[in-house]
């Protein structure tokens, strides 16, 4: 008898722990949603765009507060290979949302470069952040004052995948430049070319990057590099026959070496995502970030001059996500 009581017993507890736990599921797991962010190499801004919008997304969650969004979103950016990688990667569904190069966005969506880039035509806009000019930022004393000076020295092209590589390449295209012009043609990453550049084991590396840069500054601040202008008739027909570039200038001041304006071209920072990301994800996502835009600029100094209206409209050249055009035409800018 007793042990009957004890198995009654025991299967009355175990009714009702499956009970609660089935009810704990049902109310609290099935709101929540984890999101990952492709971002760039850790000192780029690329970095810092998608743990900023990490954390204006989980500034305005719900979840342990008296207030707030109760999106359940849940958000991390690790550091990616950059731009090509990122589309890549939303478009085989490992990332929802990435950091993407203007142009890469538009060969992308259009499939003008699949050699480079994934042809991918469910890639979204959801909105654009900071220009990038492209910088070619040399040794000190390696002579190079022009594209022309790069030939039989050392150069670091970047990392395959990288946005920075992909511009690399369309320059040496127009210039007709090949790898083997260079001395070398390095491959280093973002994160490990500042150090090469000034521990002498290359002339030169070609960054699309936004300004100021902590990576940039090590060079110019930390080894006496400079950054070269950029603005002869090749890069006019890339401006001119490019919608997504544009000339930029790197103020004087910028870092310890910008003496006068450098003049260079470029493209802007997107953050894009996939028609197969939800509606309601992209929502939120696109609304903390804008709800909260003071304290987004206020993360970098590239950030400082964002404008809601230029950040929906400037280098988007895929489609905006209907999450994002949702609160967009909510607040009346579309």
């Amino acid at each position: 008898m007793t042990k009957k009581l004890t198995y009654s017993i025991l299967a009355v507890a175990l009714v009702a722990v499956v009970v609660v736990a089935v009810f704990f599921i049902a109310e609290t797991p099935s709101k929540s949603r984890f999101i990952a962010i492709g971002t760039g190499g850790p000192t780029g801004v690329y970095f810092v765009v998608g743990n900023a919008v990490c954390r204006m997304v989980h500034k305005e969650a719900a979840e342990g507060r008296s207030s707030g969004r109760k999106h359940g979103i849940r958000c991390s950016a690790p550091s990616t290979g950059g731009s090509t990688y990122n589309i890549g990667q939303i478009a085989e569904g490992e990332l929802d949302f990435g950091v993407a190069q203007s142009d890469w966005q538009y060969h992308a969506y259009n499939g003008t470069a699949p050699e480079k880039v994934t042809d991918f035509k469910k890639l979204r806009s959801v909105f654009s952040v900071h220009p990038e000019p492209y910088q070619i930022i040399v040794g000190t004393d390696s002579g190079i004052e022009s594209w022309g000076d790069l030939k039989g020295k050392r150069f670091n092209i970047g990392n395959p995948g990288s946005g920075q590589r992909g511009t690399t390449e369309v320059l040496m295209d127009a210039y007709g430049t090949k790898a083997s012009d260079f001395a070398i043609a390095t491959e280093l990453t973002s994160t490990e070319q500042s150090k090469a550049l000034c521990d002498g084991k290359i002339d030169a590396y070609g960054y699309t990057v936004g300004v100021p840069n902590a990576g940039v500054s090590m060079a110019t601040d930390g080894c006496g590099a400079k950054i070269i202008n950029l603005k002869g008739d090749i890069e006019k027909r890339l401006v001119e026959s490019r919608s997504y570039y544009a000339f930029a200038t790197i103020p004087r001041g910028t870092y310890k070496t910008t003496d006068s304006d450098v003049t260079t071209f470029g493209v802007m920072a997107t953050f894009v995502t996939s028609a197969d990301v939800s509606e309601d994800v992209v929502y939120e996502v696109t609304r903390a970030v804008f709800e909260n835009l003071d304290d987004f600029r206020a993360l970098h100094p590239a950030f400082a001059n964002l404008d809601p209206k230029n950040m929906i409209r400037n280098a988007l050249s895929a489609p905006i996500h209907p999450g994002a055009a949702k609160y967009y035409k909510e607040k009346g800018w579309m």
